[in-house]
């Protein structure tokens, strides 16, 4: 498996033969970089290569805050450099990533332009297909494993059932007794001879292939069953094809649900396998462009409203674009009713400085906001939200909360971490004002009196709010 850095700029010559299978243009100072994410297969390297978010890199483009992005290129090789837990981290950050391209890839919000995708091989008659590319089978053989060590164990318990019972039709026919006290003793008995058992066999053929799964690209094996498992040489020809012919041989004997599935994945894991190693010319890739698009699109659905509130769109009159927009209580006690939340999603390095213009927007979100508020009551309507902006004794305006949110990394490299934690930035509040301690402007141009607050979210994002000047 290899690891590769979004945008960070490589030695060309060093990652030649990992860039194989894509276009990297090399600059005139003989340096590359890579501006997708995602993953493809390398046929040269006949290995899995992972293109991983900028974000894992600080400010000083190291990885963990001391490592540089070519010492993990190769991540098997890096065994000592890193900690059990960076590597566990690193590997479980290149499957979430992959599998948050597929589920934006498949949303019906999906920007098409940006995707890139291949797959090596089509579906096959007579065999059922169960994903997309290598990767998704190696990501369904594990979680099978995962979610089926109940069927495992019932399998083995029967396979043992009446292993040990005396088999007396042979042994009395084999053996001569002894007779003691008028009673025949046998000496050597003669147990019951297992058959072929198929259960076994396929079960030996998946556990060897999450053995190896785990030698070559470090996942987790977590084989619990203790069979004599298929290695070196002799899977390498299974691999070659006689994984496929094996599984073919046997496939009439099962017929439940669970025995198909698992029958089902084998099948198409040395099919792909084999593929990959007849023809060196096939490609599969899932790549994405601009993954800052991808970074709205999973912050949206965790947080955003959808469809958005009281009938607004995320692009504004003016030509601006809001990341994120909903509803959620007020920040005033006394309002019973819900505010809208402006959100702006920032896809930097970690430590990366806000520039004014995004500061700015979000005053002019905020503007935007309130006017699209204020019409649907000045044309005598209600808001489906129950959101009203202006008091009307007062005319004093509710509080907007905005925020920032960009990536970040868990200092302890957890994924169950979760809160938000204050940023640690020393430039972390932002005004502007006509008047001081005013909620709202008597002039007919009315501004929202606002400071900013930052915010980090713990494991993944930073959070700038900005809250109304009291």
């Amino acid at each position: 498996m290899r690891i590769l850095i979004e945008e960070h700029q490589y030695d060309a010559s060093k990652v030649k033969d990992v860039l194989h299978g894509i276009d990297a243009l090399e600059n005139v100072e003989g340096k590359v970089s890579i501006h997708y994410v995602g993953y493809y297969y390398n046929t040269l390297l006949r290995d899995c290569v992972f293109i991983l978010p900028k974000v894992l890199v600080d400010e000083h483009e190291l990885v963990f805050g001391r490592l540089n992005p070519e010492d993990i290129v190769h991540i098997n090789a890096a065994d000592n450099l890193l900690t059990q837990t960076e590597h566990d981290f690193i590997y479980k950050f290149a499957v979430w990533i992959y599998r948050a391209i597929v589920v934006y890839k498949n949303s019906k919000q999906a920007d098409t332009d940006i995707v890139y995708h291949v797959k090596i091989a089509q579906v096959g008659k007579g065999m059922r297909r169960l994903s997309n590319t290598y990767l998704d089978i190696l990501l369904q053989l594990l979680q099978f494993n995962r979610e089926n060590q109940n069927f495992f164990f019932f399998v083995v318990k029967n396979m043992h059932a009446g292993h040990n019972k005396i088999n007396w039709t042979r042994t009395i026919s084999h053996s001569t007794a002894i007779v003691q006290n008028g009673s025949p003793v046998y000496l050597n008995l003669v147990n019951k001879r297992r058959q072929i058992n198929f259960d076994e066999e396929l079960l030996v053929i998946f556990f060897s292939i999450l053995n190896y799964i785990g030698d070559v690209y470090g996942f987790s094996k977590s084989i619990n069953c203790n069979f004599e498992l298929i290695k070196g040489a002799q899977f390498e020809a299974y691999l070659n094809g006689l994984g496929k012919t094996r599984l073919l041989r046997i496939k009439y004997k099962y017929f439940s649900d669970k025995a198909l599935e698992l029958w089902n994945l084998c099948y198409a894991f040395f099919d792909e396998k084999r593929q990959m190693r007849v023809n060196t010319e096939k490609k599969e890739y899932l790549l994405v462009k601009n993954f800052n698009i991808v970074f709205e699109a999973i912050i949206d659905e965790l947080i955003g409203d959808n469809p958005l509130p009281d009938g607004m769109s995320k692009e504004q009159d003016d030509g601006k674009i809001v990341d994120h927009l909903f509803t959620a209580k007020s920040l005033i006690e006394s309002q019973k009713g819900p505010t809208y939340y402006i959100g702006d999603s920032k896809y930097y390095k970690i430590g990366h400085s806000l520039g004014k213009e995004s500061v700015y927007k979000q005053y002019t979100y905020a503007r935007n906001v309130i006017q699209w508020n204020l019409d649907i009551f000045n044309d005598g309507k209600q808001t489906a939200s129950g959101a009203k902006l202006r008091d009307d004794v007062t005319e004093g305006y509710n509080i907007i909360p905005n925020f920032f949110i960009s990536a970040k990394l868990d200092e302890a490299l957890s994924y169950t971490n979760d809160g938000i934690d204050k940023t640690d930035r020393q430039n972390n509040k932002h005004s502007k004002m006509h008047f001081k301690n005013r909620l709202f402007l008597t002039s007919s141009m009315r501004h929202p009196n606002s400071f900013f607050i930052v915010y980090h979210v713990k494991k993944r994002f930073d959070c700038l709010m900005f809250f109304r000047q009291e």
